[in-house]
Formats: C-alpha cells, structure tokens, sequence
C-alpha cells in the first residue's frame, strides 16, 4: 500500500496507557444486533473457542444482554480523546492504521457528498487486553469490532500479529482490510442499514436471523472493497490478494474447520470464504456502494 503521502485520521483515542477515554456513558436502551450474535469481530481466539464448544461468543463476554448491543443515550457520544500519554503502541504501526483510517475518513466523505450527505467519522479506539465500550465488555480475544452504541471501533493491536501469524494473512492490507470492514458497518449504522437489519431480527428465527447478520458483515466486506479502489493512488500489486487471503482466512467454514468442527450453515453469522472474498472483490472491482446490496429487500 502507497500510504506515505496520506494524512493521519485524528479521530483516535489511544487507551493502551491504561488512563484514557473509560468515563463516556454507558446507556441503556437495548440494540442488538444479530439475532443474539455480535454483529461484527468475533473473529479469532472467542469465536473458536466458541465453535469447539458449541457456545455463543457473548456468553463469554460480560456486560451485554443476551448478546444484545446497548443503546447509548442521544446526544451523549463522546468526542475522540486523541493520545493519552504513554502509549505503547509501536508507532509505526499506530501511523499506518491512523493512516488506513484517515484514507476511508476522505473516501467515504466524497462519496457521501456525492449523495448530497455528510459522513459523520467514527472513532478508532486503541486498547489493550481489556477495556470497555458503549457496548459493554473489550476484550482482545474477540479481535477488532465496531460498537454501535458509541460510534467506535474497538482494536487491541496484537490482533495483526495472530492475523498473520495464526490466520496467514500477511502484509499491510490483509489489515487495512479489516480496519474498513469495521468501518463499513459505521457506514450501515448511520445510514440505517443496521436498525432495518435489527428490525428484520427481531421477527426472525435464530437461524433466519444468522442469515440477516451473514448478509450485514457481507456487506461490510463489500464496503471495504469500495474504499480501497476509491483511493486510487493507495493500492499496489499484490495488496488486493493479501485481502482476499485475510477473507478467506475467517471464513465461518474455515474457522469450524480449523476448530475441527463440522462446517454448520445454519451457524454462520459472518458468511464462508467464499462469499467473503467474493464480496470483498466485488466492491473492489464495482467501487460502488450501491453494488452491494447484499440484501435485495429487507
């Protein structure tokens, strides 16, 4: 990835000091997303062991409510708090992900403006181990993931090492990736996308409701496809095989696979390899978001 030449998002708080960014509040209404599952991250240590044992992910996680979201009040999300003090981060690595996210911040401003809209960024929390979100428990087994109760995606940075390392997916944009995936389901959340979704939830069967949640983290897929051929000057040979490697590499089938479970439709909630990839290319070679509608009518 061409990133020497992007500017850095400053909408960040970085927690990794322990001191930072914990008081915003915590709400109380009662978003879930799901049908029961979290919508979005889920996707390393806590969702495999999950699969072994045949659990739901919340329930090991505290804080949330029969795998529901919590629902901030309105008006009461906080404003980034920036660094701390006594990050530890290692800096580079801190630059290129504020950078990935600073290139989807102007990305998805143009193709807003496009539409006669204002894109309204998200928050990109750096932690470590543990901390809290507006959704309840941070933790860093559960990988990255975006809360929509506070506008924020959550991210323990040791995530790139077990992405490489455990899953394969190496180099710069296996991660940018990720980071735009998280950002796409922002995109769903303030454009309604995810309240039809929940909606649709509520009436729906668990397995149905599985079906809804494959077709939101398809979508986001989709999206970070979207970003990455709309910053024309940031990808290079080889970046978009790096993505798909990381798609296919948290596929639900090839997580039960790896878990030595028998793959098992009905659980999925994140789509298998396949469709990942799919949808991932899909947005890349489209670069229009309108094209994916992995939905049809909800």
């Amino acid at each position: 990835m061409r990133l020497d030449d992007e500017q850095e998002s400053t909408s960040f708080e970085d927690r990794t000091s322990g001191r930072g960014g914990m008081g915003f509040p915590m709400g109380g209404g009662g978003l879930r997303l799901g049908g029961g599952k979290m919508g979005c991250g889920t996707i390393v240590i806590l969702l495999v062991a999950a699969l072994i044992f045949g659990i739901n992910p919340l329930q090991l996680i505290g804080g949330l409510d029969n795998g529901g979201v919590q629902q901030a009040p309105t008006g009461q999300i906080a404003p980034p708090a920036g660094d701390t003090g006594g990050s530890t981060i290692d800096p580079q690595m801190r630059s290129t992900i504020l950078k990935v996210l600073g290139s989807t911040e102007r990305r998805w401003t143009d193709m807003f403006a496009a539409q006669g809209q204002t894109y309204e960024k998200p928050v990109l929390v750096f932690y470590s181990d543990n901390d809290r979100s507006g959704c309840g428990a941070a933790m860093a087994a559960m990988g990255p993931f975006y809360c929509p109760a506070d506008h924020r995606i959550y991210l323990d940075v040791s995530f790139f090492d077990e992405l490489a390392n455990r899953f394969g997916a190496k180099g710069d944009f296996a991660g940018a990736y990720v980071i735009a995936h998280e950002v796409g389901h922002h995109v769903q959340t303030i454009t309604g996308i995810a309240d039809k979704v929940r909606q649709a939830q509520s009436r729906a069967s668990e397995a149905e409701g599985n079906a809804l949640q494959v077709k939101m983290e398809l979508q986001a897929d989709c999206f970070a496809g979207v970003w990455a051929k709309n910053d024309r000057n940031l990808m290079e040979p080889g970046d978009l095989e790096e993505g798909l490697t990381a798609a296919n590499a948290i596929g639900d089938d090839t997580l039960q696979r790896s878990a030595g479970r028998r793959p098992v439709p009905e659980s999925f909630t994140h789509g298998t390899s396949e469709q990942r990839m799919q949808w991932l290319k899909r947005g890349y070679e489209t670069g229009d978001p309108a094209q994916c509608d992995t939905f049809g009518r909800l």
